[in-house]
């Protein structure tokens, strides 16, 4: 209460000493804690002030009180903690929604748990409805295996059902499902998947990255009214989260006039980058003609493309130079030089930026192979953008031959802190201990004179900021385990971390002159939140609140006084 009445004080001497204010008044005033600015030369203010969407003051709290007029908006932090707003620089907004609106499987701890959530679906749903969830990984259960058709088959022997793992590179489908897409043993598996088979050549019900299709066609797709809702409800949580900007990722071209209609309409308030489906060649194609695009409002642009190389470590679909250390696979390929090559050195002529996922070694190795082969096709001179900034998406296993070509290239890597700390748990079986040094090497990529775009893939991971903050600083899991072998000398500073969600990002997207940092004439986009990220031990970090959220000097999430307040 003392801290509410010295600031309104503050105010009411400043509006009323007998003298008119010295500068124009402000449409919005945030002083009252500690605001981290991102600048390294004045990296800590006591206030900001904005008018419109821009910043116009950044300072002491005296001199924006002078901005305080009857109009104003004036916030007291009450001692939280403002930053650049936060910037999750790979996620799949979609994915996000459409993980709160059906059948949720995150923290499923086995197999068994597994199937009592299906069964518990199929006796709420109608006799012939596919039971569709997201969200399962099988790395800490107890059977440490995939879950099979059988597994499921006792939960519901008759209505199908379709479980994608939390990567979104595999998906477990039940007997029902496997025969109404006509899956057997004679299924000729398609380009860049894998169909699990047991030991008489029967499809498990696993399926791997492009063979996921197989049985995926079953699941009704939203319809717009279902879609706009999920952009919403994901919307609504990122806000809540503290995040002011997504890079959102494999668009549906289709859906880009949907996420700009909300975004306009008031319906979605916080800013996307979209990287849409480079699978949909028309629509890629389409991108390429009409170059890059923007909302009426601003705060939803469309400028790139997403491909894929190869799928995920934990289903063994990361394509690696040698073979994974608990099986005999190399992983997988998801794209064909002849045919994605081309397209890249398109997209220089059009001035689109290519971001691709790549995980392996291999898949890394052969994305900066085709990179650099399309570089060398369009010099400089003749790309409508020069510098095209073109994104190494995951960048998790590197060969270390390889770690220096990205400054070489200009290729920026667009990493998830949180993949390290979940993948811990089993990335040393997939690769053994000697590859582990080229794994999720922020420090030595950092080190080499490259930025990273940090992110946190949701809905494959839960998409907390919080939690990414928290993995980037310490390499360790929520519980702060860290395994033998893991290269604690790969975390990063809280400098770098809190860089790695905004000025990265920022300049990642084309966007540095007007996001990631809080100084003058910069868009007022915010994140503030109960704890200091910069100094307080790092578990405390995830227990944190989000205090306020703010995209364009519109506040779209503020945390409600608790009772005792």
């Amino acid at each position: 209460m003392l801290h509410k009445l010295m600031i309104a004080g503050l105010a009411a001497a400043l509006m009323s000493c007998g003298e008119e204010p010295q500068s124009e008044a402000a449409d919005l005033v945030i002083l009252g804690g500690t605001i981290y600015t991102g600048l390294d030369a004045a990296p800590r203010v006591e206030a900001v002030a904005v008018t419109g969407n821009r910043i116009v003051f950044v300072g002491t709290a005296t001199e924006a009180g002078k901005r305080i007029g009857p109009g104003t908006d004036l916030i007291d932090l009450e001692g939280a903690f403002l930053y650049p707003g936060f910037t999750d620089a790979h996620a799949h907004l979609l994915g996000l929604g459409l993980r709160e609106l059906t059948l949720n499987l995150e923290g499923i701890a086995s197999i068994a748990e597994l199937a009592a959530v299906v069964k518990a679906a199929v006796e709420a749903a109608e006799p012939s409805e596919i039971i569709y969830g997201r969200g399962w990984i099988e790395t800490h259960w107890p059977q440490s295996r995939f879950p099979n058709r059988y597994d499921l088959d006792a939960a519901s022997p008759k209505n199908p059902v379709i479980l994608r793992r939390a990567d979104g590179h595999a998906l477990v489908a039940n007997s029902a499902a496997l025969t109404a897409a006509g899956v057997d043993r004679e299924t000729e598996t398609p380009f860049g998947g894998e169909i699990l088979k047991n030991v008489d050549g029967v499809p498990t019900g696993m399926l791997i990255d492009g063979a996921m299709g197989l049985v995926s066609r079953l699941i009704s797709q939203p319809d717009e009214a279902e879609k706009r809702r999920a952009y919403i409800v994901a919307g609504e949580v990122y806000a809540a989260y503290g995040w002011t900007n997504i890079h959102n990722m494999s668009v549906d071209p289709n859906d880009v006039p949907i996420i700009e209609a909300l975004s306009d309409d008031g319906g979605l308030g916080i800013r996307v980058y979209n990287s849409v489906d480079g699978n949909n060649l028309e629509s890629v194609k389409a991108l390429l003609d009409g170059g890059a695009r923007r909302s009426a409002a601003g705060r939803i642009v469309t400028r790139a493309i997403k491909l894929y190389m190869d799928g995920a470590l934990g289903s063994r679909g990361a394509a690696l130079l040698e073979p994974y250390a608990d099986a005999e696979t190399l992983g997988l390929l998801r794209a064909k030089e002849e045919e994605t090559v081309p397209l890249m050195i398109e997209a220089l002529r059009h001035g689109i930026q290519v971001n691709v996922h790549a995980i392996g070694d291999r898949g890394n190795r052969l994305l900066l192979d085709w990179y650099e082969t399309a570089f060398s096709a369009v010099p400089a001179a003749e790309r409508a953008v020069a510098e095209p900034r073109w994104r190494d998406e995951h960048t998790q296993h590197l060969h270390p031959d390889d770690l220096g070509r990205f400054k070489a290239l200009g290729v920026i890597p667009s990493m998830q802190p949180s993949h390290a700390i979940g993948d811990l748990h089993f990335a040393p079986d997939r690769l053994g201990p000697e590859r582990l040094s080229g794994a999720y090497a922020w420090r030595a990529l950092i080190d080499s004179g490259v930025i990273i775009a940090g992110g946190s893939d949701a809905p494959v991971e839960r998409g907390d900021p919080r939690i990414e903050f928290y993995a980037a600083i310490t390499r360790q899991d929520l519980k702060g385990f860290s395994g033998p072998g893991w290269h604690p000398e790969q975390a990063v500073s809280r400098a770098e971390a809190l860089k790695m969600f905004t000025q990265w990002p920022a300049f990642a997207s084309f966007a540095e002159n007007d996001l990631g940092t809080i100084e003058v004439g910069k868009l007022a986009d915010f994140s503030a939140f109960s704890l200091d990220f910069m100094s307080v031990d790092p578990t405390e970090i995830l227990s944190a609140e989000t205090v306020l959220t703010v995209v364009d000097g519109r506040i779209i999430f503020r945390r409600r006084p608790s009772k005792d307040e």
